[in-house]
Parts: C-alpha cells; sequence; structure tokens
C-alpha cells in the first residue's frame, strides 16, 4: 500500500574510506561508448545513493540493495555507522556527506534514520531522505522517549544484552547487543536461518546513548521524505514507523517484512529509493 502525502558487495568493492566506509563505485562505460549517448548521460545523472545501517547491524546488509542500485546506474555509499551515540553519529555522517560531490539521496535503516535526519540537516546537494524501518525524530526527541511515548503490545521487549569497557581515558561506557539466540525472531524473522545466524554473529553492538541524546536537527523539515513501514517490524513498532513517517510527511509504502527488510526484501527497497529519485527530478 502506498499513501501519498505531503512532499517532503556485488561486482566490484570500492576502496574504502578512512578505513570505515564501504564505497561502490559506478559502472564503468564500455570503452565503445560515446561519451554523449543517452545512456551515458542518464548515467552521469543518477544521485550518488548513501546507506546508512542501524545498531546490531553492519553496512554488509545493504549488499543486496546496493547490488540493485548499481546494476542501475547508481553510484553508491555504504557507510560504517560508528554506533558511538546520536550526536558522534550524525557528526561523522554529516562530514562524509560533505565529502560526497554533487546530488545525494540518503537512506537510513533503523537508528541509522535518526542519525542522517541530524545529518543531512543543512548538507548541500541532499535530494531526499528515505527511511528504511526507521526512527524518524523531530527535534528535541531521543529514541528512548519514542519508544516509550508509543508502546506497542505486539512487539515485545528487545532481547537486549549489555557489557561495560573502560576507555583509554580511563572513562568507562556500556554497549548493547542483541541475545544471538533470539536475534532472528527479534530482528530478521523472514531471513533465512543461516544468513540471520551469520547476522548475528557479526553484529555491532550501540552504545547506550544513542537512544538518550536528543535530536538537533530535523532534516526533514526541509527535504523530501519517503518512508518504508514493515509490518512484522519486532525491533521498532510498526505503529511508531507508521507515525513517524506520516508526521514528517513522508510518501510511505507498507510490506510485510521484518525490521531487516533491507535483507529480506531488497527489491522493494530499492524501488523507493528510486522513487525518491524520480520524485525529485
Amino acid at each position: 500500500m502506498t499513501t501519498p502525502n505531503t512532499p517532503r558487495r556485488t561486482a566490484a568493492l570500492g576502496a574504502a574510506t578512512a578505513a570505515t566506509v564501504v564505497a561502490l563505485g559506478t559502472v564503468v562505460p564500455s570503452a565503445s561508448a560515446a561519451p554523449d549517448e543517452p545512456a551515458a548521460q542518464a548515467h552521469r545523472a543518477k544521485p550518488t545513493v548513501v546507506l546508512v545501517h542501524g545498531a546490531f547491524a553492519d553496512a554488509s546488509g545493504w549488499n543486496a540493495t546496493a547490488t540493485r542500485l548499481r546494476r542501475g546506474g547508481y553510484p553508491v555509499l555504504a557507510v560504517a555507522n560508528p554506533l558511538r551515540g546520536l550526536d558522534y553519529d550524525a557528526a561523522y555522517v554529516a562530514g562524509l556527506l560533505k565529502s560526497v560531490k554533487g546530488p545525494k539521496i540518503v537512506v537510513g535503516h533503523s537508528y541509522g534514520g535518526a542519525v542522517i535526519t541530524n545529518a543531512a540537516a543543512g548538507v548541500p546537494d541532499v535530494k531526499a531522505l528515505v527511511y528504511i524501518a526507521a526512527f524518524v525524530p523531530d527535534q528535541g526527541e531521543s529514541l528512548g522517549a519514542l519508544i516509550e511515548g508509543h508502546p506497542d503490545p505486539a512487539v515485545p521487549p528487545l532481547p537486549q544484552q549489555t557489557f561495560g569497557y573502560t576507555r583509554p581515558d580511563r572513562t568507562t561506557g556500556t554497549d548493547v547487543l542483541l541475545d544471538p539466540a533470539r536475534f532472528r525472531a527479534a530482528f530478521a524473522a523472514d531471513v533465512p536461518a543461516p544468513d540471520a545466524e551469520l547476522m548475528a554473529a557479526s553484529q555491532r553492538p550501540i552504545a547506550t546513548e544513542a537512544f538518550a541524546q536528543q535530536t538537533r536537527q530535523a532534516a526533514w523539515k526541509t527535504l523530501p521524505s519517503w518512508a518504508l513501514v514493515a509490518t512484522q517490524d519486532q525491533a521498532i513498532g510498526p505503529k511508531l514507523e507508521r507515525f513517524m513517517a506520516r508526521r514528517a510527511g513522508a510518501r510511505i509504502t507498507e510490506i510485510r517484512g521484518s525490521h531487516a527488510v533491507m535483507v529480506s526484501r531488497p527489491d522493494a527497497v530499492t524501488r523507493m529509493i528510486e522513487q525518491a529519485d524520480r520524485g525529485t527530478r
């Protein structure tokens, strides 16, 4: 179901930027292709798609989506989100976005949605924001407060585990990850079990402060946005996803899928990104 609202690895892996970005380059035209052919012109016109993962995940979750986008001629960057807190992560991604020349579409999954909401504000040439089963916070909101303010009886608490550590400056921190034994049910129920087990084993923990820090800027207030709501999500309640997307004036598509919808339904995710491109030309 699509609801119109107010406008708002893979053939070749590129080199990592600062050892934290997986860069997937554009397809190089053949030597026989004339530079002024319509296909070449269309290819050059494609915006860079910047993909930002969320908590308990890594950039490889975008592999299937990135492969499809690259086949369509889109330059792609799948960012290794630091997961050190909303302020830190947003500043990091904002710096990356500013280094990308030309038009870009910024895509966030889950916690990555909150990161792009902050990071894209004021960055030149961002055409659109795309939220995939994501948080879409407003200025002044924390993710913890959003979850508490919109309880969903159909969505059980996440099977979180925590561990503490001491930083080089002797301060301490706490990170959160999901219980690997219950990861698939909570995060990737429609992903084949062997793949979900690998996702659980490779998940990246997130700093607890990420859920308490407030959103400083809401880029969706000035940029058109699209949102995919995963109706079988057991990590963020679909009701909360829907509420945030509507509030942002996003063009919404709802599909049956788990929280890891970019893994289980990459075609749908790719279509939405393509819609955002067409809708902002």
